[in-house]
């Protein structure tokens, strides 16, 4: 079993992932995993790092498929005996004139952001090894889709007290909303992106509690961010920052030094931590 330290990337064939594996290869002391869905994408995403100079290397992972998260968990458990960083970046969204039914675009991106995200962290955190870091790429779109929410919806997703399984019985309301045209009488945001992401963040305050409760003592660092508005194929060529830029909160916080103690389940955007 190698005893080098392990960083993984999800959805990292292009755009911020890609930029996020790029950064780390320079910076991380250890082995970096580029993942994606399809194999193809990868290794050609892994070639063109390797024009660069650096050495990630590669494995397939499709977030929407468990048994391709729990062969890539096996494969880390028995190669390395863990992971040292965790970078949950893969996401999706429909373009802004995209004509698919919402219903079906809530469902979707939902499957994707939300339950995929936390289908690798159920089957990878208990794998992060003490001092580990765990950064789950949200989106400021959260905090304005939150800000559209009914009062009482706001109230739950800002709870400190608020569950996983109550978080996944809201995401799951709202896809059922959706489908009965009902969403925005109860109280959601016309985004499915938004609400997916509030999940993203949410959830990340819930993991960041869970670890402080049951692995006190292991000073793993578990927080979610905002990347920026990024020239990215979602985003378009319009956005501000470059990927090299969009990656950088993401690498801040998934090289936080050894002797930090926060931050810890904080929402962050420009290496800053924002109100919730």
């Amino acid at each position: 079993m190698s005893s080098t330290p392990v960083a993984v990337v999800t959805g990292a064939n292009k755009g911020i992932g890609f930029a996020i594996v790029r950064a780390l290869c320079k910076q991380f002391p250890g082995d970096v995993y580029l993942t994606a869905r399809d194999p193809g994408r990868g290794q050609e995403a892994v070639a063109k790092l390797q024009e660069e100079g650096l050495h990630p290397l590669f494995h397939q992972l499709d977030v929407d498929d468990l048994q391709s998260i729990r062969a890539l968990r096996d494969f880390l458990k028995e190669k390395y005996g863990g992971l040292n960083v965790l970078v949950n970046n893969a996401g999706i969204a429909f373009k802004v004139l995209d004509t698919t039914p919402f219903a079906v675009q809530a469902e979707v991106t939902l499957k994707t952001n939300f339950f995929g995200t936390r289908n690798v962290c159920t089957e990878l955190l208990p794998l992060v090894k003490p001092y580990g870091r765990v950064v789950n790429v949200s989106s400021m779109v959260s905090s304005s889709a939150l800000a559209s929410c009914s009062q009482e919806l706001q109230q739950k997703f800002r709870s400190d007290t608020i569950t996983e399984e109550e978080l996944v019985k809201l995401m799951t309301k709202f896809v059922e909303d959706t489908k009965k045209s009902a969403h925005e009488k109860e109280g959601w945001p016309n985004t499915a992106y938004g609400v997916s992401k509030i999940g993203v963040t949410v959830l990340s305050r819930i993991q960041a509690r869970m670890l402080k409760e049951k692995r006190k003592g292991d000073h793993i660092l578990l927080n979610a961010c905002c990347p920026g508005w990024v020239r990215t194929d979602m985003a378009g060529p319009k956005a501000t920052k470059s990927p090299d830029e969009g990656a950088e909160t993401p690498v801040y916080l998934a090289l936080l030094p050894a002797d930090a103690d926060g931050p810890h389940g904080q929402f962050l955007s420009n290496k800053t931590v924002r109100s919730w």
